[in-house]
């Protein structure tokens, strides 16, 4: 699910206008499975609800009587019937998540961008990240999938007009509208990696030894945390906000939960940046996200403890120390 925004080259030459074969038909949906995952992730915030989509548009890609020789380009037609598919999944979650004890945040994927271009790396990262996922979530079903299509996947107007069944003058709409939402909620100053890293390091190791004051000052003043147990696990109901309030929630956490005192706590790539991991044991019990803002910062945490959303996330061997 970490393919670069508009690398690989679109097809030029129809294809074979003849159906093919299982094998065949599943060895080309193969080649763009992975980026099919990460489209249907980036609509519906769930890996197990991505993968499920992608099943769906097997079944029909395979069972499709469909002209061969009209599919000029295959990535881009599985892309649109993907999101199509996310798009219906996404829906009956909006229902679902009326029932969620607290705060819904999406779930955790291990995965690193599967290509060696840094700059591409970092634009891939940056769509699956933490952050830019809580802001899809304020979105409307059909701008997130606007979104998706155009501005990670460079989709035309009138391809996505197609696929959510609109005007290409409403999906122009749609695409606007969500990318500067997005953009109001993005820092003005990204911070680099190594900058994030740092402060993020820092906080952990002020939080872990009892260092109330450096974890406050590592905290900007209108820092928000949002936490996310499902009813399964101690978090806050609903969003925290303030430096003092956060810090003091933290360490009772650290305090009060017998579970906190064997954590084995360390950092791992996460949705393509550095998260904090939490180990009961073996097991993973919390993964942390750190917003750094222009002043380097901390504005902005989300912590993910409910199980079910861990499920993806490797076991402390599998991590690199």
């Amino acid at each position: 699910m970490t393919e670069p925004h508009n690398t690989e080259p679109h097809n030029s030459e129809p294809h074979n206008t003849e159906p093919g074969t299982e094998e065949e038909l599943a060895a080309e949906f193969a080649e763009h499975r992975q980026v099919l995952v990460g489209a249907a992730y980036r609509v519906v915030g769930s890996v197990a609800d991505a993968e499920d989509v992608v099943q769906e548009t097997w079944l029909r890609w395979a069972a499709a009587a469909v002209d061969r020789a009209e599919i000029r380009d295959v990535r881009a037609y599985l892309i649109r019937i993907t999101t199509r598919l996310a798009l219906n999944r996404l829906r009956q979650q909006k229902a679902q998540r009326e029932q969620y004890v607290g705060p819904w945040l999406p779930e955790p994927i291990a995965a690193a961008p599967a290509t060696e271009d840094p700059a591409a790396v970092a634009e891939v990262a940056d769509s699956v990240s933490m952050a830019m996922l809580v802001v899809l979530e304020t979105l409307s079903p059909l701008e997130r999938a606007a979104f998706v299509l155009r501005e990670v996947f460079d989709l035309p107007f009138g391809e996505i007009a197609d696929t959510l069944g609109r005007s290409e003058t409403a999906v122009r709409q749609l695409a606007h509208r969500a990318r500067e939402h997005v953009h109001a909620r993005q820092p003005r100053h990204r911070v680099d990696k190594a900058r994030h890293t740092e402060v993020t390091s820092q906080f952990l190791a002020a939080a872990w030894s009892g260092d109330f004051d450096q974890v406050v000052s590592l905290l900007a003043p209108d820092v928000v945390l949002v936490s996310d147990g499902g009813g399964k696990k101690k978090a806050a109901l609903r969003p925290l906000h303030g430096a003092e309030k956060i810090a003091r929630w933290l360490f009772g956490v650290l305090a009060n939960d017998e579970e906190a005192a064997g954590f084995d706590i360390r950092l791992a790539e996460v949705n393509g940046e550095d998260a904090i991991i939490a180990y009961n044991g073996e097991e993973v019990d919390s993964v942390g996200f750190t917003e750094i803002d222009d002043s380097g910062r901390i504005c902005q945490i989300y912590v993910v403890r409910n199980p079910d959303k861990l499920t993806g996330i490797p076991r402390l061997p599998d991590l690199r120390q």
